[in-house]
């Protein structure tokens, strides 16, 4: 049974519980305001939002996007990320016998995870017509996901004309979807892209390069179906939405060019260290034709980070805390960010509780909140509501986004529970400043995978560090050997680790932080 911190979360799917009335904890708190943001963009719900089929006299039409397509036998079905096989469970219950065939790439072990959670109505039927491949060990593309896109791409490229081909892509499908253009070999791929995954390359640097060297993505999967109609059902994991970065845009027709690979290598120092195959697909590969009929392709939005976050801040709401919902962008270096949050926090309580050095403190994370060029940020916007707020005693900032962490050594861990301990680390230094006040952060992964660990992310708070010290833990060993997981296994009864098994969705990170006048202040 999964558990999210001992929040039972079997039966939640698209409805969010009722306010839990009995907690009475900043850490029961920030589970059910993480969870809410979860379950408004699990796939049931957001398929029944898209997805309607209309049967009229004989005739069926599929309606999507504001768009209908006539059903004469003539649907097919293929799939790729962590959230396809929702997806993919909702579409076979939406059409029916109208669906003909399928293939779908999920991650390894994504189908035995959502049995154990008994999530029925994200699982197939029996007598399903859709094939599940599973592949991508810790998100990273391998033989088994190799396999799968070579049976994607077949099945795309016998489609004709009078054919509609369903696409449900969401975030890991780059991982799920290679098909390195010869000669490079799969390590290859592999290879390049755990370098620059390891030295903090972003997910847009990240999918440029892998758009470059795949057959499939960047318009591929399009032109292997062309001259079917392609309509992709698209789950946003990227900041900004484009549509061209999620899963490397394998409908969205787009080209690239050698100079800017080659820049962002060099960026990285790996320019002068690449497989003889790379280069030569850089640098020497044909430039793919443009998609002949655009017209012939639909791609939807139909589920985000902002979304997910909408629904925490109607349910923090609800738990009586004066919402900011701050920002869908939050990138950069976890350092930067971590001290980014931590201020925020001793901002919030600087007026909370009226303290002197509110206008310093404030003036403080303005100016780093200017150097951070975060696009959807508007800070001083929201703090001007919390200044001009009456009776307030409770704060919850949401954001969302995805960080990067530069790997120093050989721990284990991931970008939310790096975070979190970090913002632990940056509070610690500054204790007497959040006197009166209780605070709390959670970060986690609405994939509810974060780093090659069993954990979603993980929950800080102020003494954390004190309480580390006490049990001999230097907080700085862990962080310097980029061993955040094994740092918060260490408080066996603590829970600060979030635990929620794989979710069946992912929207990039989500993030609560929770402030609150001490009752007896």
């Amino acid at each position: 049974m999964a558990r999210l911190l001992g929040v039972n979360i079997r039966h939640i799917f698209c409805q969010v519980h009722k306010p839990i009335r009995s907690m009475t904890t900043l850490q029961d708190e920030a589970n059910h305001i993480f969870w809410s943001a979860v379950s408004a963009v699990l796939p049931p719900c957001m398929l029944r939002r898209a997805l309607t089929v209309r049967d009229t006299a004989g005739f069926s039409v599929l309606e999507c996007g504001g768009k209908t397509f006539s059903l004469e036998k003539n649907l097919y079905l293929v799939g790729f990320g962590k959230a396809v096989l929702g997806m993919a469970a909702a579409v076979e219950q939406i059409v029916g016998k109208h669906l003909v065939e399928g293939v779908i790439s999920i991650p390894h072990g994504m189908e035995e995870s959502l049995k154990q959670a008994e999530k029925r109505d994200m699982l197939l039927s029996p007598a399903s017509r859709i094939r599940v491949m599973e592949g991508a060990t810790n998100n990273m593309p391998d033989e088994a996901a190799m396999k799968a896109a070579g049976e994607i791409q077949r099945l795309a490229e016998k489609l004709g004309e009078k054919h509609l081909l369903l696409v449900l892509i969401s975030g890991g499908g780059s991982a799920l979807l290679p098909a390195p253009v010869p000669p490079l070999r799969l390590q290859d791929k592999q290879a390049i892209t755990m370098q620059l995954a390891l030295k903090g390359a972003t997910i847009q640097e990240l999918n440029t390069i892998r758009r470059a060297l795949s057959k499939l993505k960047g318009g591929g999967l399009a032109r292997a179906a062309y001259p079917a109609q392609v309509v992709s059902l698209i789950l946003s994991d990227v900041i900004g939405d484009d549509l061209d970065v999620i899963a490397s845009g394998p409908t969205v027709c787009s080209t690239y060019k050698a100079e800017d690979c080659l820049q962002i290598l060099s960026k990285y120092g790996l320019r002068y260290s690449l497989p003889a195959a790379v280069e030569e697909v850089l640098l020497f590969r044909p430039r793919a034709e443009p998609l002949p009929n655009l017209g012939n392709i639909h791609n939807i939005l139909i589920g985000t980070n902002l979304i997910a976050l909408r629904e925490a801040e109607q349910e923090s709401q609800k738990l009586g805390y004066l919402t900011m919902l701050l920002s869908t962008a939050i990138s950069g270096n976890v350092k930067l960010v971590s001290h980014f949050l931590a201020l925020l926090a001793e901002v919030i309580c600087a007026y909370l509780m009226s303290s002197p050095q509110m206008q310093e403190l404030e003036d403080s994370i303005l100016a780093l909140a200017l150097s951070m060029n975060i696009p959807d940020l508007n800070l001083a916007e929201h703090l001007q509501k919390l200044k001009g707020a009456k009776a307030l005693d409770a704060v919850c900032v949401l954001c969302g986004g995805e960080t990067t962490v530069q790997v120093q050594g050989k721990g284990r861990g991931g970008r939310n529970q790096e975070l979190a301990l970090r913002v632990a680390a940056e509070w610690h230094k500054s204790l007497a400043a959040m006197q009166g006040c209780e605070v709390l952060f959670l970060s986690g992964g609405t994939d509810g995978q974060d780093g090659p660990t069993q954990a979603a992310g993980a929950i800080s708070y102020p003494q954390l560090v004190d309480q580390a010290q006490q049990s001999s833990l230097d907080i700085e060993t862990f962080l310097k050997s980029s061993d955040s997981y094994g740092f918060f296994s260490q408080f066996q009864n603590g829970n600060y680790l979030l635990l929620t098994g794989l979710t069946g969705t992912n929207v990039m990170d989500v993030q609560v932080l929770l402030v609150r006048r001490h009752k007896d202040q």
